[in-house]
């Protein structure tokens, strides 16, 4: 007996060595994921859309593909359109599927439909310009969408004919709300709205009243700070609206159409949504913060019935759904905190099924079903993920010098040795209204994997400012640029020091957007903590940043809660250029050429300043067409391929100068 099961263990073991492998930066840009879902009334049917990657050096350059399946119950997923035309705002209604595409010969993105049987796919309704999204009514007499007036065709004849000029910030369009009854021999969507951009359209049920949510321009700074949920009927004419101040997140009817769920902020200078409001229409539009004192932020809700709302919320580096009467605010959980890290979520109005999209460090975002407090997962996109060795990851918490307690997420080398000290990345993460979650990080910007089997440790603090941990914890970081929030940083290095994991002398450090400004900060204020920078869409300068950025309304109310004229030397002493001249670590510089939120300039002016003092390496890589991060998958490699050579060099191979500029691109086309 002894001898058998010995065999056995000894068997799956050598079963496990032959079977696991390392992960390439290919295959970790070309990760498949459950991008959107919706449910059947009877929550036994479950259409969803999954991303595909393009294959680097085969396709050619573009998005993403995206296609769309259904699954029942839990047998296997099947495919209903696939042929890389793009899917998007997939709803379900009765026994058909709803969604919008761009098709075979269309001008524009149209509303479309499929049965749930399966078939070909027909188009419902073209609209003069692009359908952004939409809504239908509970009898699918109603539809109801986003969208623009259609194209001025002189505005095009002009173009060819030389007249291009560009009137900053006063040329953006409208988007506004349309309505049509799909039920009359001519559908002709009606315009209902003119002056103010309209972000969504939903019906409220038993009324016959449309929720919007507007702004006043369609500015991305109006969108953050400026918009509002109102009601319409169906001529158009404003009815109601709903008192809320900063920024705002989702919304969602009761079935019964009396109560109104949203997403809020606490306040106007809440850097983030996470509260939830819920607004009853039959008493004045009353207003009540269902969970004042969440310790975390809300994500997510849908209502199961006229009493009962579903909320997704996210503590700290984990999530959890929980149920809440309206009647007496009674909560209980429906998935306790460490099971996955769920996304979003869709309940099904007088059922009990809950569906949910998540990820776990072992995979990136699935579909799944929640059943009695457990996750039952219904996709697996990436079933060669079984093959490769991950690494362990774990939530870690350390004291900042100040004593705020603090939590992050490490990643240990995946040949880790206990009395052996290894490189360290640490990856900080932007806004900072946000934080990271224990589940997959692997990203084109943070290769997990593949750099864990290469022998790095991987830490990802959630520094103070970051989300996750209520409101209070949110605003630490305001009026501070640069502050405490990035001491929080060097100390969570140092905490990882002091346990013995990694090697101080070796530490690297890169980020995105806020996380590139701690990159920078990092390679020049804070150069003796670190070995090796790289800076993504990074801020460099924080006075010239409010001079070009698309957000300086929302920059003042939740971040600088200040205006750089009101302490220029102040501003300018927070700004990694006023630190370049003592900067010793070496620093790449990333940036896609047509990014608003963070301007090229600001990565033009570090790389300059540090070019011209000429005490470190630098390079700066531009890549153009992309904004404010990478989005088609040749740019995410090159990016990630880019970020690991320079790790590379300057943490483990002793370089003393920048590795050549070229990549081996070429050597992978036939």
């Amino acid at each position: 007996m002894f001898l058998r099961i010995g065999l056995t263990a000894l068997c799956a073991a050598l079963s496990f060595s032959i079977s696991a492998r390392d992960i390439s930066l290919q295959e970790t840009v070309t990760t498949q994921s459950i991008s959107s879902f919706a449910v059947s009334e009877d929550g036994q049917v479950a259409a969803f859309t999954k991303v595909t990657p393009r294959t680097p050096y085969v396709d050619e350059d573009g998005g993403n593909f995206v296609e769309l399946y259904v699954v029942r119950g839990e047998n296997k997923p099947v495919p209903f359109i696939t042929d890389k035309q793009g899917i998007s705002d997939v709803s379900i209604h009765g026994e058909t599927i709803y969604f919008t595409s761009k098709r075979d010969d269309d001008d524009h993105t149209s509303l479309y439909k499929i049965s749930l049987n399966g078939g070909e796919a027909q188009k419902v309704f073209e609209h003069e310009n692009n359908i952004y999204n939409y809504a239908l009514s509970a009898d699918g007499r109603y539809l109801a969408f986003t969208g623009r007036t259609a194209a001025d065709k002189k505005a095009k004849e002009l173009a060819e004919k030389g007249f291009k000029a560009e009137v900053y910030e006063e040329e953006n369009e409208f988007t506004h709300a349309w309505f049509v009854d799909l039920s009359a021999e001519s559908q002709i969507a009606a315009q209902l709205t003119d002056d103010r951009h309209v972000f969504s359209v939903a019906f409220r049920p038993n009324q016959e009243q449309l929720l919007l949510r507007t702004a006043p321009t369609s500015l991305v700074d109006d969108s953050y700070m400026s918009s509002q949920y109102q009601l319409i009927s169906f001529a158009g004419v404003e009815e109601s609206s709903f008192a809320t101040v900063g920024k705002l997140g989702k919304a969602e009817f009761s079935p019964d159409g009396r109560y109104l769920a949203v997403i809020a902020a606490a306040d106007y200078n809440d850097p983030a949504t996470g509260r939830l409001l819920v607004f009853d229409l039959q008493n004045a539009n009353t207003v009540r913060n269902v969970l004042p004192d969440y310790p975390g932020h809300v994500r997510d809700i849908d209502w199961r019935n006229n009493d009962e709302l579903i909320y997704l919320g996210h503590i700290g580096t984990e999530s959890e759904v929980h149920a809440i009467t309206m009647q007496w605010l009674e909560t209980r959980p429906l998935l306790e905190a460490g099971k996955a890290i769920v996304v979003d979520i869709e309940a099904t109005v007088g059922q009990s099924a809950v569906y949910a999209r998540a990820h776990r460090p072992e995979h990136p975002t699935e579909l799944f079903r929640l059943q009695m407090q457990n996750l039952i997962r219904l996709t697996d996109s990436n079933p060669w993920l079984a093959e490769v060795t991950m690494p362990k990851q774990e939530t870690i918490r350390y004291n900042a010098r100040d004593g705020l307690e603090l939590e992050g997420i490490l990643v240990y080398p995946t040949d880790y040795q206990e009395e052996s000290k290894y490189p360290l990345i640490t990856v900080v993460h932007g806004g900072p209204e946000s934080h990271y979650s224990n589940g997959w990080l692997d990203r084109y910007s943070s290769p997990v994997t593949y750099a864990a089997q290469q022998g790095y440790a991987l830490f990802f603090p959630n520094y103070r400012g970051s989300t996750g941990r209520g409101v209070e914890f949110s605003k630490l970081g305001q009026n501070d640029y640069a502050g405490k929030e990035f001491d929080d940083i060097v100390d969570g290095k140092s905490h990882l020091v002091e346990r013995g994991i990694v090697d101080g002398e070796r530490a690297g450090i890169t980020g995105g957007s806020y996380g590139g400004f701690a990159s920078a900060w990092g390679a020049t204020a804070q150069t003796e903590h670190w070995a090796a920078s790289v800076m993504f869409v990074g801020i460099s300068d924080n006075i010239s940043k409010f001079g070009t950025t698309d957000i300086a309304k929302e920059m003042h109310a939740v971040h600088a809660r200040s205006y750089p004229w009101e302490k220029w030397q102040w501003y300018l002493e927070r700004s990694p250029i006023y630190h370049a001249e003592k900067a010793r670590t070496p620093i790449l510089i990333m940036h896609g050429k047509e990014d608003t939120r963070v301007h090229p300039s600001q990565s033009m002016e570090l790389y300059r300043y540090l070019k011209t003092h000429g005490n470190v390496p630098v390079r700066l890589v531009l890549y153009p067409g992309e904004g404010h991060g990478n989005r088609r998958v040749a740019a995410q490699l090159d990016y990630s391929m880019r970020l690991m050579r320079w790790m590379d060099g300057f943490l483990k191979e002793g370089a003393t100068e920048a590795p050549a500029h070229e990549l081996p691109h070429a050597a992978q086309i036939n």
